[in-house]
């Protein structure tokens, strides 16, 4: 869901170890610069050099409606986004990212299963290569076309870093996106894509307030997860939204528009962004609704 940056290699040649291979440590290197969604270094591989992945509390997860229990102690969530802080749109060649201003309590979420306040970062996508598969979560064996997550974090932790590092130091609203009417609200979301079709690419993106993508309906699931990108770290307290945001095909399509290469490589469609459900091992998932 987030995503690292790493230093570029510092010399052309890799150094060498005794028996002619590359150092363990450069290995990581390059794979934390180049963990992705193909066979070769896709969702199955993460876990050999990011070991969270194999981890008790990793997500996506999928959500079996018969066995999740209400819970009447869970209290209603709520937002108070401020729209002046939505900052910038990018394409880091994984997924496209909204990235608001951060440093104050300035677009917050409240409520639910939170133990208090927490500040919204960014709000990116997952999506697939057609409009009957792209959700990370599934919901009795539903996928959906795609799932938007807002990145929310803990500033009793002071910093976002920090945050990671805490079993309630992130809060994730997840939204899924299924195919129906065209939402004009994601249209300015989609409009903004022109300017990042290719990896690397950044572009202002202000006067946003995310919550106009929230469907009517606040009922949610919520149980204790991970990231869904490595390092996969287990610090989230998922709201899955039960009502799923409708969108149109051809905004499906938009979104596919983007490219995983530089704007100097032969464009590579950015499709197939999710990471499969994971074993819920002993985790309970509990609803806000009957």
């Amino acid at each position: 869901m987030h995503y690292i940056k790493t230093r570029a290699l510092g010399d052309s040649a890799p150094r060498r170890g005794r028996e002619g291979r590359s150092s363990p440590a450069r290995r990581k290197a390059t794979m934390a610069k180049e963990w992705g969604y193909a066979s070769h270094n896709g969702p199955d591989h993460w876990h050999e050099l990011f070991p969270n992945a194999k981890g008790e509390n990793q997500s996506p997860i999928e959500l079996h409606t018969k066995d999740i229990k209400h819970d009447p102690s869970l209290q209603p969530w709520s937002v108070s986004y401020d729209g002046g802080s939505a900052k910038t749109i990018l394409n880091n060649g994984k997924t496209c990212r909204v990235v608001f201003d951060d440093t104050y309590d300035r677009s917050m979420l409240r409520g639910g299963p939170l133990p208090g306040p927490y500040r919204l970062r960014q709000f990116h996508l997952h999506w697939g290569s057609s409009d009957d598969h792209g959700s990370e979560h599934t919901v009795d064996g539903v996928k959906y076309a795609a799932e938007l997550h807002l990145v929310h974090w803990n500033p009793k932790y002071n910093t976002f870093k920090e945050a990671l590092k805490q079993r309630d130091g992130i809060a994730v609203i997840g939204i899924f996106l299924k195919i129906g009417r065209e939402k004009g609200e994601f249209q300015i979301v989609l409009d903004a894509l022109e300017k990042i079709k290719t990896k690397g690419k950044e572009a202002p993106f202000t006067k946003f307030d995310p919550s106009c993508l929230f469907p009517a309906c606040r009922d949610y699931w919520t149980y204790q997860g991970s990231f869904t990108t490595p390092p996969c770290e287990e610090c989230i307290v998922w709201l899955l939204l039960k009502e799923p945001m409708t969108v149109s095909s051809d905004q499906m399509a938009k979104l596919r528009s983007l490219l995983s290469s530089a704007e100097n490589e032969p464009p590579v469609p950015l499709v197939g962004n999710w990471r499969p459900p994971q074993p819920i091992k002993n985790r309970v998932v509990r609803a806000s609704f009957k």
